[in-house]
């Protein structure tokens, strides 16, 4: 075995990875605070991503930075700093989303103390492994693969793919005239979560990146962050209970693909 393709015995590494817990563990705190003060836990979503950006730098700062950790840097910063810019603007002023709500209700009473580890806690640990393929191709210094270039156009690709669902969501959403219908034109068409869909190709474009620095077996992190969209906090969630928010709903369900992008069925 190649020692491309090994796992990584570099105490650097794995120091890297777990001292990245301690930024994380502030930041997690800070918006924990800020969330007491507006009695309201949704700025976990603008802060998810950034959970990403901290681990990526935290293990860059000190370091002679290689072609592929500079370019990787560069797309993180983009991915990051898109969706969070996105989900602030989505969240401003708003009441508390209904998935928070509804697990403040199933934690009370002393929700507020609860969520450090509930809500800020367990974000933070699921970005942290998450993060791992950002780890190992930031710190790698092997040079630059052709599995570099691929796996950073597919994170892009993932990138603009979700940026304009996300912007044909929120534009449907902004017209008044649209509440309580289902936004079935655009990439919404052709699935039912594009924006979702985007995001996994971003991971899988990251992890391409890491199997160029010798992070094969970081794989576990976009089968996560899959499973997560998929199954957790994504698809599955949002359509518990869509049905009784738009009545439309069923029928888009019929005739549209939950996921991968897919011509949609004739009415």
């Amino acid at each position: 075995m190649t020692r491309r393709w090994r796992v990584p015995l570099d105490p650097l590494f794995w120091q890297l990875w777990w001292q990245a817990l301690w930024p994380l563990a502030i930041f997690g705190l800070l918006g924990w605070v800020y969330s007491l003060y507006q009695r309201n836990v949704h700025i976990i979503d603008s802060m998810w991503s950034i959970y990403f950006l901290i681990t990526a730098f935290w293990v860059a700062q000190g370091q002679v930075l290689s072609e592929r950790s500079v370019l990787l840097l560069i797309v993180v910063v983009l991915w990051a700093a898109r969706l969070a810019a996105y989900l602030t603007i989505r969240n401003w002023g708003k009441p508390e989303d209904y998935r928070y709500q509804q697990i403040r209700a199933n934690n009370s009473p002393h929700f507020w103390l609860k969520s450090l580890y509930i809500v800020f806690g367990l974000q933070l640990l699921l970005a942290w492994m998450i993060a791992v393929p950002l780890v190992a191709a930031v710190q790698s210094d092997a040079p630059l693969h052709w599995l570099d270039i691929t796996g950073l156009l597919l994170s892009v690709i993932g990138i603009v793919y979700e940026g304009v669902a996300d912007w044909q969501l929120y534009r449907f959403k902004s017209d008044p005239l649209n509440r309580g219908k289902v936004l079935d034109r655009g990439l919404w068409a052709w699935s039912r979560h594009p924006n979702y869909f985007g995001e996994a190709i971003t991971w899988w474009g990251f992890y391409l990146v890491a199997c160029a620095a010798g992070g094969w077996w970081t794989l576990f992190s976009p089968l996560m962050m899959t499973f997560l969209l998929l199954r957790v906090s994504g698809v599955k969630l949002l359509e518990q209970t869509i049905h009784e928010r738009r009545p439309q709903y069923r029928d888009y369900i019929s005739r549209t693909s939950a996921f991968i992008p897919w011509p949609p069925k004739a009415r």
